[in-house]
């Protein structure tokens, strides 16, 4: 006895797919620099020191004076010597006038006229001290700075993007199909 039979016969669906890659570009181009220091103002103002050396004691301890005070001690000198001059033949006079007194005063006048008084010995120191004069006025410094802002012009450039979005591509390779058949 043959019994009916049902034979399906079935293809699968190939599906195909095609891609396409995404591309994506970043570039980030340099900052642009613009930086500028100013010179900072500087002033400097200063006053000069003043140094003063006094040496005429000094040099009058040496014997090195000026015409104006050797004149000046030459005149007073003189005044003093002709003073005392004066003064001696007074008292020589007056000694003659007094003769009768006794005593011999030619005698005296010759032994004072010739008796010189001894120098001393001692140490002298030239010049002396304390004879130079020093003073000093110290001098001043001012300064003054006035920095100046830096000057900045600088730029951040933005990043240059391209983006290309893939894609994919589907296509049926081969359709699905069934068959079906009766065989008796």
């Amino acid at each position: 006895m043959n019994i009916p039979q049902l034979q399906v016969t079935t293809t699968k669906a190939q599906l195909g797919l095609t891609t396409q890659r995404p591309v994506q570009e970043i570039e980030q181009p340099g900052a642009t620099l613009d930086i500028q220091q100013p010179q900072a103002q500087m002033t400097i103002n200063t006053t000069k020191s003043r140094l003063s050396i006094d040496t005429t004691e000094a040099r009058a301890d040496m014997d090195l004076i000026s015409s104006a005070r050797r004149t000046a001690e030459v005149a007073q000198y003189a005044r003093s010597e002709a003073s005392n001059g004066i003064a001696r033949r007074a008292q020589d006079g007056v000694e003659l006038m007094m003769i009768e007194n006794g005593g011999n005063p030619i005698q005296s006048f010759a032994e004072r006229a010739l008796r010189k008084s001894y120098s001393s010995l001692s140490i002298k120191f030239i010049p002396s001290y304390g004879s130079v004069k020093v003073s000093f006025e110290p001098g001043s410094v001012d300064i003054r700075v006035e920095p100046q802002k830096v000057i900045n012009n600088s730029n951040a450039n933005k990043p240059m993007h391209t983006y290309t979005p893939g894609k994919v591509t589907a296509e049926l390779l081969q359709k699905p199909s069934i068959q079906i058949d009766w065989k008796i």
